[in-house]
């Protein structure tokens, strides 16, 4: 009613979002999974719900993105391979069933393109990865998203499986990593041909108080040896914000709990997260 995203949060810029797959996974205690779909209780009261491929892709098409997901099935990267094998084989046929939906919505209006990317998963099993990153790209998606990582397993485990999917992938269509926001990580990532990523991590570590700076070091702007360091937060800032503050500003804003200290933090760390990013860019 409000326009979809674009016009309600006054943002021009492309945007992502996801189907619901993630929350099979991290509301799995609340949730019941069939194969057309996953019935979901509220956690405030109790609500039923159900999440399907046509639910998640109406949904998004109603939110008005420039890039959706596939509605997939993300396993704890620790279970067992007969529940892999299963959630490979659901988000296989939901993608089947997403596609279809799609391309149904895409002709029945007029706007923007709507790029619909396909999730691998098949958690630490290279076999369960190839088949469904082959069989993903045989139904011919926008974009290859690769999910179910960034969810219990090692750093090396997480590479092991970028170096079993990422040469699978068409060069000539986007590579995302879903979930994964560690500096280090993203720049190994893109190494070994990753295009995109997504995760909360450098505004939740804002949250609580750990600021990433610019030369890529980090501190807890909590610890009392901030209380009188007057210094300026990171002169060298992308965030005009950094550049202006103290450290003992800020961290009395976190001391007292103002959420100011959320903004100016969350500000910095997403900041220098793209910064980093750019970089890449400029010199690929």
């Amino acid at each position: 009613d409000a326009g979809g995203l674009h016009e309600f949060i006054h943002w021009d810029k492309p945007i992502l979002t996801d189907s619901g797959g993630f929350q099979v996974y991290s509301l799995r205690n609340i949730s019941k999974i069939e194969d057309h779909g996953v019935h979901f209780s509220s956690h405030i009261n109790g609500d039923k719900y159900f999440l399907g491929p046509e639910e998640a892709m109406r949904i998004q098409h109603n939110l008005g993105s420039e890039i959706i997901m596939v509605f997939d099935e993300c396993p704890p990267s620790t279970a067992k391979r007969s529940e892999i094998q299963a959630a490979v084989d659901r988000t296989l046929r939901w993608a089947e069933d997403c596609k279809r939906i799609h391309d149904d919505l895409c002709r029945r209006k007029d706007g923007p393109m709507v790029r619909l990317f396909g999730i691998v998963q098949g958690g630490l099993e290279r076999d369960l990865r190839e088949h469904c990153a082959e069989e993903l790209i045989a139904m011919g998606f926008d974009g290859y998203a690769i999910g179910g990582l960034a969810v219990g397993e090692s750093e090396s485990e997480m590479y092991d499986v970028l170096d079993t999917v990422c040469p699978l992938l068409p060069e000539d269509k986007p590579r995302y990593l879903m979930g994964v926001g560690v500096i280090d990580q993203l720049r190994t990532a893109v190494a070994k041909g990753i295009d995109m990523f997504d995760c909360v991590l450098p505004m939740r570590i804002a949250r609580h108080g750990t600021i990433l700076l610019s030369d890529e070091s980090q501190i807890r702007i909590n610890n009392a040896e901030f209380a009188d360091d007057h210094s300026i937060l990171d002169p060298d800032s992308p965030s005009d914000l950094s550049r202006i503050h103290k450290k003992s500003y800020l961290h009395h804003l976190f001391k007292a709990k103002e959420r100011l200290a959320d903004t100016i933090a969350a500000k910095q760390n997403l900041g220098v997260t793209l910064n980093v990013m750019q970089d890449m860019r400029s010199t690929l």
